[in-house]
C-alpha cells in the first residue's frame, strides 16, 4: 500500500508548479507557491524551480498546457544531464487520478499534489493513536479515486504475456482488473475500520469533556505557524511542541488556567491552511471538536504576514464551515516583535511601517475596529500579555457568571 511520506533523511528537491488565472493573480499565485515552498521545506523537500502558466483554468488532463509541460520537461532533463535531479513536482491544486497519470507518464518523476503534500507532512507530524488513524483515514479516502494510476506498471509488463509490441494490456487486464479491486476492498475495509475507532476515541473524548467540570472552554484558532501553541506556552505555563514549521501541532492540548482565581480550560488546537483538504476536515472531526465545544475562541493571528487579511478570511471560512462563526471571540494579532517600535513626536505624520511604526498607531487601525476585543501582542517576546491576560479574564468571567449563574465562584480582581 503506497505511503505518502517523504523520507527525512534525505533531501529531495522540489520543482513548483502554479497557475495565473482570472481569479488568481500573478501576486496571489507568487504567495501561493511560497506557502508551497514552506510546506515543501516542511515536509523535507527543496525547492529548486518554479513553473507558473497564465490560463483561464487548470487543464483536465495535464493541469497546465502541453507547451508549459514540456518546459517542465526539458528542465528536469537538463537538470538529469547535469547530475542534478528532480525528486518530485508539486502542483498548488488538487490534481484528479487522470491528471497524475498524464503528468507522470510525461515528466517521469514523483508527482505531488497540494492535498498529498499536506497529507505528507500530517503523516509526519501525528503521534497519538487518534492523530496517526485521522490522517491515515484521510489517506485512503485520497487515494481511493486514484487507485488506477497505482498499477499503470502493468502497462509496462505487457510484452511478456499479450504480444503486444510492448503495450500488450489486453492479455494483462484481467489480473491488473482483479488487483484493482481487490485493493479497492481493501482500503473501504480499512475506512470503514478507522472509522469505528474514531467513532470510539471520539466517545471517550466525550465523556472525558463532559467530566470536565463546570469551566468555560477556550479555544485557540488560527492559520497554521501564527503562534498559538507559543502563546499557550507562554498563558498556561505548558510544554507544547512549537516549532516554525507549518502544522506544527496536530493533537489538540487542553490545559487548565487559572487567572485571578477564575479558573478556565484553554485548548490549542490543529492551523487552518487555504485549500485544506476536505478528507482533512471530515477526518479531524473530533479533534475540532474542541472548536465546536469551546465557550470561546481566541483567533489568533500573524500580524507580520504580508497576507494576514486573507488568512484571517480563511480561518473565518473554515469556522463558518464548522457551525463555529457566531461562537463569542477575541482576535490576538501576535508577532509584532516583527516592527520596530519608535516614540514619534506628536506631529510627525511620517506614514507607519514595520520600522517607524508605534503601538497606538496600530490600536487605531481597522483591525483594532473588529467585533469583539482586539489586542496585538508578541508571545515570544512576551509582549502585552498582561493585558491579554486581563481582557482574557474579563471574557471568561461573564461567559462563566451568563452559563453557571448560580455558581459559588469567589471572583476577585486579577493578579499576577
Amino acid at each position: 500500500m503506497k505511503e505518502f511520506v517523504i523520507s527525512e533523511a534525505k533531501a529531495e528537491t522540489a520543482v513548483l508548479v502554479g497557475l495565473v488565472t482570472k481569479d488568481q493573480d500573478e501576486a496571489k499565485t507568487k504567495e501561493y507557491l511560497d506557502e508551497l515552498e514552506f510546506l515543501a521545506d516542511t515536509a523535507g523537500a527543496v525547492t529548486v524551480k518554479r513553473f507558473t502558466q497564465k490560463v483561464a483554468g487548470p487543464n483536465s488532463v495535464t493541469y497546465v498546457g502541453k507547451g508549459k509541460l514540456g518546459e517542465i520537461k526539458q528542465y528536469i532533463k537538463a537538470e538529469e544531464e547535469a547530475e542534478r535531479e528532480v525528486g518530485m513536482v508539486i502542483f498548488d491544486d488538487e490534481l484528479s487520478a487522470k491528471q497524475i497519470r498524464n503528468i507522470e507518464k510525461e515528466l517521469g518523476v514523483k508527482i505531488l499534489d497540494r492535498t498529498s503534500l499536506i497529507l505528507d507532512i500530517f503523516a509526519m507530524r501525528a503521534q497519538t493513536a487518534e492523530a496517526k488513524a485521522q490522517v491515515e483515514l484521510a489517506q485512503h479516502r485520497y487515494m481511493l479515486p486514484r487507485l488506477q494510476r497505482l498499477w499503470t506498471h502493468l502497462e509496462r509488463q505487457g510484452g511478456g504475456s499479450g504480444g503486444g509490441g510492448g503495450k500488450g494490456t489486453v492479455g494483462l487486464r484481467g489480473p491488473g482488473e482483479t488487483q484493482l479491486e481487490m485493493d479497492r476492498r481493501i482500503i473501504l475495509q480499512r475506512i470503514t475500520l478507522l472509522k469505528q475507532r474514531l467513532a470510539e476515541i471520539d466517545r471517550q473524548k466525550t465523556t472525558q469533556r463532559k467530566n470536565r467540570g463546570r469551566l468555560i472552554r477556550v479555544a485557540l484558532v488560527g492559520y497554521t505557524n501564527v503562534g498559538k501553541s507559543t502563546l499557550m506556552n507562554l498563558l498556561a505555563k505548558s510544554e507544547v511542541f512549537a516549532e516554525n514549521k507549518l502544522f506544527a501541532t496536530l493533537d489538540t492540548t487542553v490545559r487548565k488556567m487559572v487567572i485571578g482565581n477564575l479558573p478556565f480550560l484553554l485548548a490549542d488546537t490543529v492551523g487552518f491552511i487555504r485549500k485544506l483538504p476536505t478528507d482533512l476536515v471530515d477526518s479531524f472531526k473530533s479533534t475540532l471538536d474542541e472548536v465546536r465545544e469551546a465557550d470561546l475562541l481566541l483567533h489568533v493571528v500573524d500580524i507580520s504576514h504580508p497576507d494576514f487579511e486573507e488568512q484571517i478570511r480563511v480561518v473565518e471560512k473554515t469556522l463558518q464551515e464548522l457551525g463555529c462563526a457566531e461562537k463569542p471571540s477575541m482576535i490576538v494579532f501576535n508577532k509584532i516583535d516583527a516592527y520596530k517600535w519608535v516614540d514619534k513626536e506628536p506631529d510627525d505624520l511620517t506614514p507607519g511601517t514595520r520600522e517607524n511604526v508605534t503601538l497606538d498607531e496600530l490600536r487605531r487601525t481597522w483591525m483594532a475596529k473588529l467585533p469583539g476585543d482586539c489586542l496585538f501582542v508578541s508571545a515570544r517576546e512576551k509582549l502585552n500579555i498582561d493585558e491579554l491576560r486581563e481582557a482574557l479574564y474579563s471574557r471568561v468571567r461573564a461567559l462563566h457568571v451568563q452559563k453557571y449563574p448560580y455558581n459559588d465562584f469567589l471572583y476577585s480582581d486579577i493578579t499576577e
